[in-house]
């Protein structure tokens, strides 16, 4: 799908673009680049946590509802600047690995093959 660099960082970056479904859409598409499937991976791990996060504590009644209604703000600045930055880096050419998740995105990829 990728042939040129520019091309390969411009999909990679648009990995992050919609989270996890970007991330999966790229997944399915993209078949031999190890870059953006990376990039793509990544993304599926780390905005599938965030949302994962904000379903389990609009479940809990009261207290992760307090919880919510406290950490809610900062998730979304921590996200959204995350989100700048791996597009970013993806954009710019850098196979930026987040602690713990570049990881455990690496170890999903070779999972798949």
């Amino acid at each position: 799908m990728a042939e040129s660099g520019g091309n390969e960082k411009m999909m990679g970056a648009l990995a992050y673009f919609l989270g996890p479904v970007t991330g999966i859409i790229m997944l399915l598409t993209e078949k031999k680049n190890a870059f953006i499937r990376f990039h793509a991976m990544q993304s599926t791990v780390v905005f599938g946590a965030f949302i994962v996060l904000y379903v389990i504590l609009g479940i809990i009644p009261v207290l992760g509802w307090i919880i919510a209604l406290i950490l809610s703000p900062i998730l979304t600045l921590v996200s959204f600047i995350l989100w700048l930055m791996l597009m970013w880096k993806a954009y710019n050419g850098e196979k930026y690995k987040l602690p713990y998740f570049g990881d455990l995105a690496e170890r999903q990829l070779i999972k798949l093959k």
